[in-house]
């Protein structure tokens, strides 16, 4: 229902959509909307249809639905979360010179998301506040100054953001619906995983007409066979000497699977630091595994010399074309996870303080 379509259904929604209760509808104004010419509506991140602002800078739209659906009601660069249940009729009316004061009637799921939606704010600050502040303290530092604030500010993202988290968690128990649904899919995989995961196994067999929540599955799906707690995929590939290794091969033992390349300089960052740890807890049931996603065999060996790394190093030469790169899920490196001696995740991605921090607790 695009363009002139759109613009005239909003003169004849009356005539048929209160009689249709298979319909999902939602109307209003925009005021001061500036260049917007159209609102957009979106469905995970699916673009599901667009309207046009008519006279007066209102609006409609309607579709047919048999159950309620959770979208995204896009002004400009403005996303509100709504949730349109069929018979039901939601006004929607937001002044573009205060975006964040908008005002909803008609549906109490999305009256609960309104009331959500300050605490969602919250942590968008927090997050903008702290990158900002990180980003301006950072300036001029060397590499080992910047890994050690990294940390600092990486504790306290997680303190922040776990407030959050408990929030998100607590409005989703209250409400078991979509309002629910969307406060948990808000969440940051890295604070919330195990939040996240739980939440998807409590709705698998919910909400299964609604786009947003299959992606929201799928992805948590994909998340959950690397979750902490879940046995690390095997990996099997080849030393410099051309001699194969298997990941299983390590289980008695603390292993860090170390994604890394030569050319990846925050990955030699962090090389020494791992040498530090390797060395103190060695004798204490810790290990290394290195995974290269280099392609030049030349460079890969060099790199292991220079940096002094002594744990076993393998690579299959095929940089990002490698299948571990689908198995590990890895979209940027350093990526590395830790494993128990039984072969199961137990933290991931730790690094410089972190990842001594947390092997005293482990170890000693």
């Amino acid at each position: 229902m695009k363009g002139i379509l759109g613009a005239w259904l909003i003169g004849i929604a009356t005539l048929w959509g209160c009689s249709n209760k298979e319909v999902i509808h939602v109307s209003g104004h925009i005021d001061n909307p500036g260049n917007v010419k159209v609102i957009a509506f979106y469905e995970g991140d699916r673009k599901l249809d667009s309207v046009f602002l008519a006279d007066g800078n209102k609006f409609a739209f309607e579709r047919e639905a048999t159950q309620p659906r959770l979208l995204s009601l896009a002004v400009g660069n403005n996303k509100y979360p709504i949730i349109l249940t069929p018979g039901e009729k939601l006004t929607f009316t937001a002044d573009m010179h205060q975006p964040e004061d908008y005002q909803v009637e008609g549906s109490e799921l999305t009256e609960a998301l309104k009331d959500f939606a300050p605490f969602k704010r919250r942590k968008e600050f927090v997050q903008d506040s702290l990158q900002g502040a990180f980003a301006k303290a950072t300036l001029n530092k060397s590499a080992e100054e910047i890994e050690s604030l990294r940390f600092d500010y990486l504790t306290e993202f997680k303190s922040k953001l776990a407030l959050y988290t408990r929030q998100a968690v607590a409005f989703a128990n209250e409400h078991k619906n979509l309002a629910g649904f969307y406060a948990i899919s808000t969440l940051d995989p890295e604070v919330a995983e195990a939040e996240i995961v739980a939440y998807a196994d409590e709705i698998e067999d919910k909400f299964s007409d609604n786009r947003y929540v299959t992606q929201f599955k799928e992805e948590t799906k994909k998340l959950k066979r690397l979750a902490v707690g879940q046995p690390a995929p095997e990996i099997t590939s080849f030393t410099p000497t051309n001699k194969a290794v298997k990941l299983s091969e390590f289980k008695g033992q603390y292993v860090l699977v170390d994604f890394w390349a030569s050319w990846c300089a925050p990955c030699r960052q962090e090389n020494p630091n791992i040498v530090t740890q390797y060395n103190t807890f060695k004798d204490k049931g810790f290990t290394v595994l290195g995974v290269s996603l280099d392609n030049n065999p030349g460079s890969w060996m060099r790199a292991i010399q220079e940096d002094n790394l002594g744990w076993t190093q393998v690579s299959d030469l095929q940089a990002w074309k490698s299948p571990l790169v689908t198995d590990y899920r890895i979209k940027a490196i350093p990526t590395s996870y830790l494993l128990n001696p039984k072969g199961e995740i137990i933290a991931k991605n730790l690094r410089g303080k972190e990842l001594q921090h947390f092997l005293e607790k482990t170890l000693n």
